[in-house]
Parts: C-alpha cells; structure tokens; sequence
C-alpha cells in the first residue's frame, strides 16, 4: 500500500486539475443557459459550506479558538469571496479559455507579495519570469480589447479573472500561519461558512428573483458539477497529492487545467483559440515556471538545513 502512495497523489493532482480545467467551459455553458455569475457564486459557497460541515463530522474534531474563528473571515474574504466572485463573473463575461489561462499567474502575484509583506529575496530568474508572466497576460489583454466577440475573450473578464489570482494571493501571503495549523476539512468548514454568511444577505434577494422553474436539467447538472467536483472533491484531491509530493512536482499540475479547458472549450464551440492566445499562453508558462522552479539564497539554505 505504501508504494502506491505516489501513484495515488499523481492521479489525485490530476484528477484535481481536471475538475477545476473543466469547470471553466461546463461553468460558462450553465451561465449561458439561465445561471448568472451571482447565482453561481452563491450555490458554489452554500454548497461548499454544507460539504465540508458534513465531512467535518466524520474526520477527526479539531479545536477552534475564537481568535482564529475571527482570522477565517479575513481568510474568506480573499480567499473565496473576492476570488470566487472575481473568477465567476470574469468567466460569464470572457472565454473559458482565458479564464483558465489567467489562472496560471497566482505563483508570479504569490511570489510579489511575498517579497512586499514577507520581504523575501526575490531572483534574477524570479524576475525574468515575472516579466514573461507579465508579457503574456498583456498580449491576452490586448487580444480581448479588439475581439469582436466573447467567444476569443473580453477585457472585463480577463481582469476579473486576474484579479482573482491576486486575491487568492493574498490570502496565502496574509494567511499561511493559520492554514498550515488545521485541516483542509476545518479549514474549509470555517472559510465556507464565513464566505456564505458575507455573499448570500448581497446575492440572496437576486437568486430568489430567478426564475429557476426555466432552467434546465442539464445546467442543474452543470452546477451540481461545479460545486462537488471543482469545489469539494478538488480541494481534497490537492490535499491528497500535496501530502506526498513536492511542491514543485504539484506546481507542474497546474498548467493542467488550461490545457483541459482550452481543448473542450474550443472543442464545445464556446470560445476560439487564436494564435496570440497560444503566444500568451508560452509565456505565461515559462513565466510561472521560472518563478516556481527558481531558489533564492535563502531558499537554499532552508533546503539543505532540512
């Protein structure tokens, strides 16, 4: 059993980026057939919510001091409030495709803060990958400005949908002592609920004026989706594969969603994929893998006393 350990996190890493590669396009064809960005936010916490307190009961009981209770909504609020609205509205409004893509510059956002707020040494390769990042999201924007139609991007949304990797940046800038202390599930259970009771008193009256008897079984279907396999299964498929593998070997994954989304997406014929998305897309990669792959002194150091 133990030498299947690393065959189960490999296929868990996968499993994970595939779920959240698909969500992009199966989330976009719900939101084109009677659910809104709102809608989806607000099913995607309550439904989160009521999983993770569920599992909760069956995993192992983790004590809560208030202090940290209080520290999970400041948590919520970057890690799925701003990132979850700025992510689900940015979709219903540009291509899966370039959601998906701008996905993939949450380490370059991740590694500028840490050198703001944790003062970490940042370098020369860093740097050079910051810029390619850069470059490529630039050369994704400026695509999106002259589209002629939502299915090659729209501006609105790929900033949306940046702005939501910097949030998500944040959170793990601002709050990584208290989510390396608990559980996924106590996580998990806390930021959900707090990221409900902060969403549904704006989005309640909104999603009750929906006219949910219109709605189709298939977009039913597709929200069910988004909820239990990109939201709750995901998030547990990643703790499975980040308990045994390296976080380098786990930043590889990344790059797995857009290549999942793009194929259906354009597959499906609900986004186009031109050539400067592809350039985009090249130097987005090599940019994120510059600055995951790179070690400052300190880096090293850290490593060899380990």
């Amino acid at each position: 059993m133990t030498n299947n350990k690393p065959l189960i996190a490999h296929l868990s890493m996968l499993g994970a980026c595939t779920f959240w590669g698909l969500m992009a396009p199966i989330g976009k064809d719900a939101m084109l057939h009677g659910i809104d960005g709102i809608g989806l936010v607000s099913f995607r916490v309550l439904g989160g919510a009521i999983l993770f307190w569920i599992t909760s009961l069956f995993t192992t009981y983790e004590h809560v001091p208030m202090r940290d209770i209080v520290k999970f909504a400041g948590a919520a609020l970057f890690g799925l409030v701003c990132n979850q609205c700025c992510y689900t509205i940015g979709l219903s409004i540009t291509s899966p495709s370039n959601a998906s893509i701008m996905t993939t510059s949450m380490p370059i956002f991740a590694m500028i803060l840490s050198f703001v707020i944790l003062h970490e040494p940042i370098t020369l390769k860093k740097a050079g990958g910051v810029l390619l990042g850069c470059c490529g999201a630039l050369i994704l924007i400026l695509t999106s400005m002259t589209a002629a139609s939502s299915k090659v991007g729209d501006i609105r949304g790929d900033l949306l949908c940046m702005a939501a990797q910097l949030s998500f940046a944040l959170y793990l800038s601002l709050f990584n002592p208290l989510i390396k202390r608990y559980s996924v599930f106590t996580i998990n259970k806390w930021m959900f609920l707090w990221a409900t009771i902060m969403i549904l008193p704006f989005s309640g009256r909104h999603v009750m004026q929906t006219k949910w008897a219109a709605i189709e079984t298939k977009t039913w279907m597709e929200v069910g989706f988004v909820v239990f396999c990109g939201t709750y299964l995901s998030y547990i498929l990643t703790m499975i594969g980040q308990r045994v593998l390296r976080p380098t070997v786990v930043s590889i994954y990344n790059y797995v969603q857009p290549l999942v989304s793009v194929s259906v997406s354009v597959l499906a014929g609900i986004a186009v994929f031109k050539w400067s998305q592809g350039l985009a897309v090249v130097l987005v990669f090599t940019g994120v893998w510059l600055v995951t792959k790179s070690k400052s002194k300190r880096d090293a150091v850290v490593t060899e006393e380990k």
